[in-house]
């Protein structure tokens, strides 16, 4: 278990040792975010079985959903992982620097001005316009550049991607070869609704164009695509959320491990008497003699307000010492109070930790009281809280009986 620092920062003169480091940093922090790396590369290998033949990579945008690009980028290659998504050039960097050896995709597309960026970190942007794609050709051809790109092709979203009538126009080009096309890739608008007829109508418009791409590799399941079904699978699947404990098949039981912990500090515990009020719009009222647990968290650290409790609506719930306890009034910048009322009375003091995320309470169900998706929650968690990792090593795995192990292996492929 490691705790993100940057110990480059520090003169050496000041340095700690790491146990100090992590020790004075959970001191002072509001609150904890463990972040369990091991759970991150077992959903990634779970979603790797469920899509073979299919390559799976990762989709590490957003600071790996929150969750830390760095840190889970190392831990999927070294699981295997060969190809990563992001959604800027900055992420792609971020993302290089852990995978040296990695394929890259950068989402949000090429302008003129980030071609020698993309050519000094490897990195193939995902092309989703015929201006885009006229201009990266135009830097190729002056740059001798020739490390590939995808085209993204719209299918239903209508969002990003070349309309199906232009992705027809370049069919000729990848006829003619050395196009520098390495994926063609789609990507589906509601594929959490196992019965959406529009799966089935961007499934069918996909398969078509890919079809004409003749030997470059497609690509269209998210994170739900992967268990649509083997005809989504084409050939490399991009998972995201899933990876980091969302649940891909909300109409049906979570599949994935969940993957990050949060805790939060207890900062002070007072009495309120029954008819008092409390925070802010006097909104929750005590119906019996209360203790009130004041948590250092709140909307500034993304603990939505949303979560709010009132007089006529139960808000959302964190765990003290082991037991679900109600959040009481609104959710406020910094803090949030907590009826503790039914815990016994030294189980919760000051200083001590409750969970908003773990023991039960899960990033989807938070999203639920957020009136939101579990995506939101997790990019949202903010940067107050200390953030440690656990995990994340992975041996190498042992040779075959009777096979002995190659004394180079071969670098991962893209």
């Amino acid at each position: 278990m490691n705790i993100a620092s940057d110990p480059k920062s520090i003169p050496p003169s000041t340095l700690l040792s790491p146990e100090a480091n992590q020790a004075a940093a959970l001191a002072s922090a509001i609150g904890v975010l463990t972040v369990d790396l091991d759970a991150i590369v077992a959903n990634w290998r779970k979603l790797e079985k469920t899509a073979v033949p299919a390559e799976c990579a990762g989709v590490v945008k957003a600071d790996a959903y929150g969750c830390g690009a760095d840190q889970v980028a190392r831990a999927l290659a070294n699981a295997g992982c060969k190809t990563f998504f992001t959604a800027t050039l900055d992420e792609a960097r971020v993302v290089r620097s852990a995978v040296p050896a990695a394929a890259i995709y950068t989402l949000d597309g090429f302008f003129q001005n980030t071609g020698d960026s993309y050519a000094a970190i490897d990195c193939k942007p995902v092309i989703g316009d015929l201006n885009e794609l006229a201009e990266w050709d135009v830097f190729c051809r002056r740059s001798g550049w020739s490390g590939g790109a995808a085209i993204h092709i719209d299918t239903g979203m209508n969002r990003l991607g070349l309309t199906v009538a232009e992705a027809q126009g370049i069919i000729p080009r990848i006829n003619a070869g050395d196009h520098g096309i390495t994926l063609v890739m789609s990507h589906l608008a509601s594929a959490e609704l196992l019965n959406n007829p529009l799966n089935a109508r961007q499934l069918t418009t996909f398969r078509e164009i890919a079809s004409l791409f003749s030997g470059v590799p497609a690509s269209l399941s998210n994170s739900s695509g992967v268990f649509l079904g083997a005809q989504f699978q084409f050939d490399l699947v991009r998972p995201g959320a899933a990876l980091y404990g969302i649940n891909p098949t909300p109409e049906s039981d979570n599949p994935m491990q969940p993957v990050v912990e949060l805790k939060a500090r207890i900062v002070q515990v007072r009495n309120v008497e029954r008819g008092e009020t409390v925070g802010y719009g006097g909104t929750w009222t005590a119906r019996r003699p209360t203790r009130i647990a004041l948590v250092s968290a709140g909307y500034a650290d993304g603990y939505f307000r949303a979560a709010s409790a009132n007089d006529g609506t139960r808000g959302a719930e964190v765990v003290v010492a082991g037991k679900r306890c109600p959040i009481a009034g609104r959710v406020s910048m910094d803090l949030i109070a907590v009826d503790i009322t039914d815990i016994e009375k030294n189980a919760a003091r000051r200083g001590h930790m409750v969970t908003l995320i773990g023991e039960g309470i899960t990033v989807d169900e938070l999203a639920h009281h957020f009136g939101t998706i579990g995506y939101e929650v997790l990019t949202s968690l903010g940067k107050r809280y200390a953030r440690i990792y656990k995990g994340g090593e992975v041996p190498a795995k042992e040779p075959a009986a009777a096979v002995p192990a190659p004394a180079d292996p071969a670098s991962p492929s893209n």
